[in-house]
């Protein structure tokens, strides 16, 4: 490796954040047993959040965003890893209070990495990255966990909120490969379209369900994928039929959640928290292994942007306001 490579640091001084662009060699990575080659990085709404002030997550500075990145392992302490390894990073809180994918190069703990499957490319790994591995988590709760808990009960008509975002987008390609009916609900009427072409069957606007919920409502759907949380989650539990998983992973819209026990309670409703951060290793080999079946990289690339370490400064806060779609990747060999 080279003596010295780029990265982003973001530091405060007083209550004044900046973000930076630096030259660093390896010195300067302080965390992990593992150093690895950074192919690519993602550009979650966490790490909008963080780029732009820390969100309270991260807790020393100077610091490196960046929550996921896919690379290979080019010096290695620990016994599962070892020079050439391509790796996949995401979560285990890798970008809040460790040091991030926001670098030419990382060094991190090896029980937090995954050994990429030979069925992904080192991109395809990073255009799924955290929101990926988020919606897959959701897709296989809300339907294959319904189906093999109730010995068999189908699932076919699904919502999923927050469809124009990262996880709602690959949540709603990979429920249609699934074989389920789904509706998608956006803010952005542009975007139907294309969430059209990725495998929805049916568009709503999110207003609909951004009002005071009733306790119970009609049936419609066998399950949903909900990334938003606050009113939407609210309206969404009494719409659910007898026994259906809502699997929750978002609080774009509200941390808040105003219900009653009467989705649960009537029709056996089941709200299923999905939290992909501290995922077992095990179950995160086998969703990435399972990847490749259920995404069409082929679909999936139109809506991915590319994009230099340099671009992340202007396109963070454009996310924060609800101003992108899609997925973005960082390529750091740009």
């Amino acid at each position: 490796m080279s003596d010295s490579f780029k990265a982003l640091v973001l530091n405060q001084e007083g209550e004044n954040f900046n973000r930076e662009i630096k030259s660093i060699d390896k010195t300067f990575l302080k965390h992990g047993d593992v150093l690895v080659k950074v192919e690519y990085s993602g550009l979650n709404f966490k790490d909008a959040l963080i780029l732009k002030n820390g969100a309270r997550l991260v807790k020393e500075f100077p610091h490196i965003p960046g929550i996921d990145f896919s690379g290979t392992v080019v010096e290695s302490q620990n016994n599962n890893f070892k020079e050439g390894d391509e790796i996949i990073l995401t979560g285990w809180r890798v970008g809040e209070i460790y040091y991030g994918g926001y670098s030419q190069y990382a060094k991190v703990n090896g029980d937090f990495l995954v050994k990429k499957p030979k069925s992904l490319s080192s991109k395809q790994a990073m255009i799924l990255g955290t929101a990926g591995l988020t919606a897959l988590q959701c897709s296989f709760t809300t339907k294959q966990t319904r189906e093999v808990l109730l010995l068999g009960e189908k699932v076919n008509d699904v919502l999923v909120t927050g469809a124009s975002g990262g996880v709602g987008s690959i949540a709603v390609m990979i429920l249609n490969k699934m074989g389920c009916n789904v509706t998608a609900v956006t803010g952005k009427d542009s975007n139907k379209d294309y969430l059209k072409s990725i495998g929805a069957k049916n568009i709503i606007n999110t207003s609909e369900l951004d009002k005071e919920a009733r306790p119970l409502d009609k049936g419609i759907y066998d399950g949903a994928v909900d990334t938003v949380g606050g009113n939407v989650l609210s309206n969404i539990l009494p719409h659910i039929k007898d026994s259906g998983i809502v699997a929750a992973c978002g609080n774009a819209a509200s941390i808040k959640l105003n219900t009653t026990v009467m989705p649960f309670i009537i029709r056996g409703v089941k709200l299923w928290g999905i939290n992909s951060v501290n995922t077992s290793i095990k179950r995160r080999e086998f969703i990435w292994n399972e990847a490749s079946n259920l995404i069409d990289f082929d679909i999936l690339n139109k809506s991915i942007k590319e994009i230099k370490l340099e671009e992340l400064i202007d396109i963070y806060p454009k996310m924060l306001k609800g101003e992108t779609s899609g997925r973005y990747i960082v390529d750091l060999n740009k």
